[in-house]
This record gives structure tokens, sequence and C-alpha cells, in this order.
């Protein structure tokens, strides 16, 4: 069986939640270029521009605008949906905006997560769920090595905190609803590095950040250009999340629990070196400098996931170079601000493409 196998997800019905988001437009996209079926359920996009309109997504699935904190709400439209895999995407993924609105960022990421796998539970159709968390959600000392899925869960700020106490309760469901032989369901939580890729229009983020300062003629400002963070294009994590539900609807529990989806080692770098090979990619007046932070708070200088759990019983591996990554992100967004802009969703599935072929060579290489 190759990586992803195309003809498993045709016809198959994906209930995915956050799918105005970044991340969970990508897979958006990447589930209707297979045939799937796909129901989404989240609110608005909270950008403007945004990856899910430039895409013109909302044509080829349906869509409910809706709030995981519902969870009548989410319940009712996952039952009418049928689904057979479910991806909870949804979130508030920003650690800064964490700081301003603890109480939502608990609510939407933890209660939220419970609204979800309540409605999988009550569903009677799905058979199996992947929760997207977050690397952050380590009790991050900055250490050399790389994180497991067995290391101690924490988190400094609301958000890292938040997305701990999702794989908890995720832990607790599994445990108390997802195993045994009376369970339909098989339950994973997958982490993730700091993906980048074209369609990121949030705030405080590096960047979009970057894409709005070029845009404008104006240098970038890098907060803490020394920091390390572990890159990867998104994706990188997101066919390792096809792979994995793939696996758990085929072979059920034994796919369960938690998994890291990072980059390779060399794609650990400083946060000045993406923004010089941005400028690099960008062309013409592209520029960064350091910047002063508008407000003192806790940022990681190190983290780094440890895979070898997915490279061994997945088969995933980080395939995309961290200069492919930025070029490939840098065309995107290129082709979204031009005067002329050309057809988004055509060109996310050209590379989502070029990404398949690229593993099926790395594959082919391996064999």
């Amino acid at each position: 069986m190759t990586f992803l196998d195309r003809a498993f997800w045709r016809r198959k019905s994906v209930f995915l939640t956050g799918h105005t988001g970044f991340k969970g437009g990508w897979l958006t996209t990447w589930l209707l270029d297979m045939g799937a079926r796909v129901y989404g359920y989240a609110l608005s996009p909270d950008t403007d521009p945004s990856y899910f309109a430039l895409c013109g997504l909302e044509e080829g699935m349906t869509s409910v605008i809706g709030d995981v904190r519902d969870a009548v709400a989410l319940a009712e439209t996952v039952r009418a949906s049928k689904a057979e895999i479910v991806f909870h995407c949804a979130a508030q993924p920003l650690v800064r905006r964490s700081y301003d609105q603890p109480a939502e960022t608990f609510a939407t990421n933890a209660l939220g997560t419970v609204n979800m796998l309540e409605a999988v539970r009550l569903s009677g159709s799905v058979k199996a769920v992947v929760v997207v968390t977050s690397d952050k959600c380590y009790e991050n000392g900055n250490s050399p090595w790389g994180y497991r899925e067995i290391d101690q869960l924490g988190g400094h700020d609301p958000y890292s905190a938040s997305k701990a106490c999702a794989e908890i309760i995720c832990a607790a469901y599994r445990r108390s609803f997802f195993e045994g032989t009376n369970s339909s369901a098989s339950l994973a939580t997958v982490r993730a590095g700091n993906v980048i890729g074209g369609g990121d229009w949030s705030e405080d983020r590096i960047v979009p950040d970057a894409v709005k300062a070029f845009t404008r003629g104006t240098p970038l400002l890098v907060r803490n250009p020394t920091s390390v963070r572990p890159w990867q294009h998104v994706l990188e994590p997101l066919a390792g999340y096809l792979r994995l539900a793939q696996r758990l609807y085929c072979d059920g529990s034994s796919y369960a629990g938690a998994w890291n989806f990072g980059p390779n080692e060399e794609n650990a770098i400083p946060v000045s070196t993406l923004a010089s090979t941005m400028v690099r990619h960008w062309g013409g007046k592209a520029g960064w400098r350091p910047g002063e932070s508008t407000r003192a708070l806790h940022e990681a200088n190190y983290l780094r996931l440890d895979c070898g759990k997915a490279r061994s019983l997945l088969g995933w591996r980080s395939q995309m170079p961290f200069e492919d990554a930025i070029e490939m992100t840098v065309r995107w967004y290129r082709a979204a601000t031009a005067q002329t802009m050309g057809d988004m969703n055509a060109l996310s599935r050209e590379q989502i493409h070029a990404y398949e072929e690229r593993v099926e060579r790395a594959a082919n290489e391996v064999h």
C-alpha cells in the first residue's frame, strides 16, 4: 500500500472541525482532492483574507458555521453527517491571544475537545478520531533532546496548558469509552511543530507577519531572532494525520494514543534563519530587523519532537527540506498577493500533488 492511499479516501464521510482555519483548510483541500465527502464545522474565518475564502472551499463540501463550545449543535451536526472519520482541528491557536483570553482559550481547547468526543461517543457511525493538539503540550524545560509521546505534559501559558488538558481529556475518554470490544471508534492525538505554508493570515505569527510587511514595503520585525523552532511545511504533519486516520480505521485501537509529527533535526533552526530565507525567496526590497516585543511574555528558546514512533510504526518521516518549505510557502503567498491573483485552490492542489510525488519517490528509494 502506498503511504497515502487515495482509493481509501474516495467517498469516505469525513467530519472536520476547524475547516475554516489554516491547517484545517489545507486538510479539507487534500480530502476533497482525494474524493472524500467532507463535512466541516467551525467558526467563520477570523482573518480577511483567509485560506478558506481564497480557495473557495465552501463550494465542494458541507460547511456548517458553529462553535465547538456548543455541545448540542456539534453533536447534532456529527450525527447528521454520518461521519466515519473525524479530524478535530478547531482551536484557539495563538499563544499571545491566550494571555488576553485565557478562559475562552480553555473553553475552546479543553471543553471543546470534550464536546467533540461526546459527539463521537453518541454518533454510532465514527470509527476513527484524530484530535490535533500541539508540540507545546509538553512540559518544556528547553531540553536539547526531542520530546517523546510518553514525556510529561505541561504548559507555561494558557494555550500550552489548554492543549495539555486536551491530551489528558483524550486519554481519559480513550480508556473509558474507546477501548475494548464494545468500542466502535479508535482515538489518537497528534502533535506537530511550527507549521508554515501558504494561507496562514493569523496575527502574531512570523510568516504572515513577513508577508504583510513585504507587501507593504516595510521590514519584518523579528521578536526573538535567536529562538530555535521546529519548522515544517503544513503538508508534512497533515500527511501523518491522514496516514494515522487510515490505520485507525482499518486496524483499530492498535494505533490509538499520542503521536508526534515533527520535522527533521536540521529543520529546528533560529527564527532569524527563517526570516532571512523568506527575504531571499521573496526578493525585491524585502528585509527584516530585530524588534522589541510589546509585552514581556514567556517564550521557550528551544523545542524539538522525537518522531521515532511515527517513523517505525507508520512509515512516516519528514520529507521536505527547510529551503523547499520556504520556497513553496513564498510561491503561494506571491500568487495570493499578486494584482492578478491566480486560482489558489488549483495552486494548493498542485502543491499537494508535488508533495505526494516527493513522498512516493522517497518510499521507492528506500525499497
